[in-house]
């Protein structure tokens, strides 16, 4: 999806900033790119599993060791 802004006759290069900006925000390719930049694979239900028990192993373990003082 091109977006082309030209600059106008007596415009100064502030007012092309905020027009090229405006007009970026109104397309939504710049919401498009930040989700595209931060795209996570989906997990398969037995990954989410053993990750959610790891958690909570790691959890019990961390309460456990703060109880004895360990933890700083």
């Amino acid at each position: 999806m091109p977006l082309e802004i030209l600059k106008q006759e007596r415009e100064s290069t502030q007012g092309l900033i905020r027009r090229f900006s405006k007009a970026i925000k109104k397309s939504g390719i710049l919401k498009e790119a930040r989700r595209r930049r931060f795209f996570q694979r989906p997990l398969s239900q037995r990954s989410k599993k053993d990750a959610a028990l790891r958690k909570e192993r790691l959890r019990e373990e961390f309460k456990k060791k703060e109880k004895l003082g360990l933890n700083k």
